[in-house]
């Protein structure tokens, strides 16, 4: 019996994210592909900064734009991430489905934007924050429903690429 990875890639089931991993990916990843429906039906998607806090992504855009429309119009949104551009090994993945939210109340932003800030520009929150605080400013929460699509090249062997099986315990 051969192991994904030395013969082919089809049979991906050993290579999902554990939760622990999921966690690591999410706080580690600055960006996701927040994805929706345009007005046409069609499927769209943005790259965008994310914030998870208390267990829901925090988005932040501008009204009028397409995907606080679409958010508006249908809360069936999605979230893909990916570790590039992070120091995690391996290539990770989870896509999320979620319910959007739009929150343009004061109290909301006041309560979020900070925090948004201080992750998107560690060095210098304060002037991040002044950018963020528009007069048009909104937030997108989005509470995650399910992960039904979760990649980790580590538990492959050869990482995926081809060559010897892993030594990765479950």
């Amino acid at each position: 019996m051969t192991r994904v990875g030395e013969r082919d890639l089809e049979g991906m089931d050993q290579a999902r994210l554990a939760a622990a991993d999921r966690a690591e990916l999410v706080e580690a990843a600055r960006e996701c592909t927040f994805l929706f429906t345009d007005d046409d039906g069609w499927p769209a998607g943005v790259t965008m900064s994310h914030l998870f806090h208390d267990g829901v992504f925090w988005l932040t855009a501008v009204t009028g734009r397409a995907h606080v429309t679409a958010a508006e119009r249908d809360p069936r949104v999605g979230l893909v991430i990916s570790n590039l551009g992070t120091d995690l090994s391996g290539r990770r993945m989870v896509r999320i489905r979620g319910r959007a939210t739009v929150h343009r109340d004061r109290a909301t932003l006041d309560a979020v934007l900070p925090l948004l800030a201080r992750r998107l520009q560690p060095r210098d929150p304060d002037r991040m924050l002044r950018l963020l605080d528009s007069p048009r400013r909104v937030l997108i929460r989005v509470e995650p429903v399910s992960f039904p699509q979760t990649h980790d090249s580590r538990r492959i062997a050869g990482d995926g690429r081809g060559g010897p099986a892993p030594h990765f315990s479950a």
